[in-house]
């Protein structure tokens, strides 16, 4: 069998490592390939970053044989410590084919399976849907057609068709990651928050985080106040409160039109790692002991007073 590579929390999740940490991943995150065809300059698997290649985002990866990967993947399923597999595809000519294979040996262990990856057809959505797949991922990352164009190469709006063509085909069954920080405004963001809700295609919003090696190392990350505004605009959408309640101006989300904000939103859930259903993603775009932009476990009073005081519109 193959080698994958398995995030260094899912290893210490399954029982492969032992780790120390605040929180353990309950979704576990398998790369498959590395050292992209594509260039994201925010990217370590962008073909011309210099970072080392155990990394994606600034999450180090552990090389592991398949087999003894599924072994322990099944015994931490069915212990609950995770509630699925998430295979993240690093795009290869020879990709598509890789990531059938493991998705027909994951299904056949009783695993559920996402598939984070480039697809370039719905077609090619039917066909890992066919295999068993839970749900696709397609990234837009990045919330405008220029800023695409600058940091990702190639058409916003031919990804953007091919998303929402998947999701009129596989209903509530795509998901899409947004990156703040890229240069875009809170509105554009937001804007496109809208309209992946609207077509039932789930958000994993991320904040930027600049590594080493890549073209975008020196950018800073996206300002606390401007993430924790788009969090509460997000969680007030899932919670069918109307677009219109998000005050914008001059680029900026600037208020809300909604009272008892702080009780409405007092589970803390906004500010928690978005996406799909039971993925948390421990520190994928923070460090241990830092400010945490998407917190992977249930706040405290103290963390939750904080979020709102941090997002600079919001008393408490």
């Amino acid at each position: 069998m193959s080698s994958w590579k398995l995030s260094i929390g899912t290893a210490g999740a399954i029982g492969i490592r032992k780790l120390k940490t605040d929180a353990l991943p309950t979704t576990a995150y398998i790369m498959l390939g590395e050292k992209c065809t594509r260039n994201c300059a925010f990217c370590a698997q962008a073909h011309t970053s210099t970072a080392a290649a155990k990394f994606l985002s600034r999450v180090a990866w552990q090389d592991t044989s398949e087999d003894v990967s599924i072994e322990h993947l099944v015994k931490a399923y069915k212990l609950g410590k995770i509630k699925r597999a998430c295979l993240q595809v690093v795009n290869r000519p020879d990709s598509l084919e890789t990531v059938k294979t493991a998705v027909q040996d994951l299904v056949a262990a009783g695993l559920p399976v996402v598939v984070s990856g480039y697809i370039t057809s719905v077609k090619e959505a039917k066909g890992l849907f066919d295999l068993g797949v839970d749900r696709i991922g397609l990234a837009m990352d990045v919330a405008t057609p220029d800023l695409f164009a600058e940091i990702k190469g190639g058409s916003w709006q031919k990804r953007w068709e091919l998303l929402c063509s998947c999701a009129v085909a596989f209903p509530g069954k795509m998901t899409t990651h947004l990156i703040v920080g890229l240069g875009e405004t809170e509105a554009e963001m937001w804007n496109i928050i809208k309209e992946c809700y609207a077509r039932d295609i789930t958000v994993g919003l991320f904040a930027f985080t600049p590594l080493p090696g890549t073209a975008m190392a020196d950018r800073p990350q996206p300002k606390i106040g401007s993430y924790r505004r788009l969090q509460i605009a997000f969680g007030l959408l899932k919670r069918a409160f109307s677009p219109d309640v998000v005050v914008c101006s001059g680029g900026e989300i600037v208020s809300f039109k909604v009272k008892n904000i702080g009780e409405v939103l007092a589970d803390g859930d906004a500010f928690r790692t978005s996406g799909c259903h039971q993925c948390n993603r421990p520190f994928y775009n923070e460090r241990p002991g830092q400010i945490l932009y998407n917190y992977p476990r249930a706040l405290s009073p103290e963390e939750l007073r904080q979020a709102f005081v941090e997002s600079e519109v919001v008393t408490w």
